[in-house]
């Protein structure tokens, strides 16, 4: 009788050991992904009130869940780096790199957030709000969690068929073929000039309306490409509206000819 007895308790112990271990997995997993894939805009530094744009980008960071990544925007470079989530709410920025812009008028002192990133080592959430802090200290920043819009044209591999109604082969010496990608949580365009990458900023707005900013290129010489890269990036100077047809994208100015069509690509 007392080995039943003791069976049933060992077997009750054990039943409340999975149940509790089985929620603490579920907790994680609800905890990660309240947090990760969201756009977090930055409100309040040190305890100070942020203004959230820098010449119409928000300071922000992303946390992406299939890499375990993070980049972000502080008001001038772009920000990138890893992270661990850890049980407990606890979190750790590691291998934080920055691109190399100056920006004299930033009104954020960009360091200041940086700093706050390779020190904290736990997170608060309350609301739309997450809290970023370490030990019991007051929250060293806190962040807004903004949606992140869907977009019929973001998160696609866009590749160039025509320039000003002219077809575009691709040259047989040319590294790859000229495309460009829209990041919708960064508010991000990026691609391949010909012979240049390159990469600035989108503002998408109602009625199809599109305007790119801040597009930059690398700085590599390329004789031999028989293509006009600098007026395919005229394009991203002029064009203020798409059309889109299923996987045909057409980029306009005012009511004109595309000024260039491009072709959604699937990589599988």
């Amino acid at each position: 009788m007392k080995t039943q007895f003791a069976t049933f308790i060992l077997l009750a112990i054990t039943a409340v050991s999975c149940n509790s271990a089985k929620q603490l997995i579920q907790e994680e997993v609800f905890s990660k992904e309240a947090i990760t894939d969201t756009k977090w805009v930055l409100t309040v530094l040190e305890g100070a009130t942020v203004g959230a744009n820098q010449n119409g980008e928000e300071l922000h960071f992303v946390l992406n869940s299939k890499d375990n990544t993070i980049n972000g925007f502080f008001g001038c470079n772009i920000v990138n780096g890893s992270y661990v989530l850890q049980p407990g709410n606890r979190i750790r920025f590691e291998k934080l790199a920055v691109t190399r812009m100056a920006c004299p008028d930033a009104k954020v002192n960009e360091s200041e957030v940086l700093k706050v990133l390779e020190m904290v080592d736990n997170y608060t959430l309350n609301g739309d709000a997450i809290m970023l802090s370490v030990g019991r200290r007051a929250p060293l920043a806190i962040f807004t969690k903004k949606t992140i819009p869907t977009n019929e044209i973001t998160e696609k591999y866009w590749k160039l068929k025509t320039l000003e109604g002219k077809d575009v082969v691709m040259a047989e010496n040319q590294e790859k073929e000229i495309f460009f990608r829209l990041n919708g949580a960064e508010n991000r365009v990026a691609g391949f000039a010909g012979c240049n990458s390159f990469g600035g900023t989108f503002t998408l707005e109602e009625g199809n309306r599109i305007r790119f900013s801040n597009v930059m290129t690398t700085m590599m010489a390329c004789p031999d490409v028989d293509f006009n890269e600098s007026e395919f990036l005229q394009i991203f100077e002029l064009a203020d509206n798409y059309t889109i047809h299923g996987d045909t994208l057409m980029l306009n100015v005012g009511r004109r000819a595309p000024l260039a069509v491009f072709e959604a690509v699937y990589m599988e």
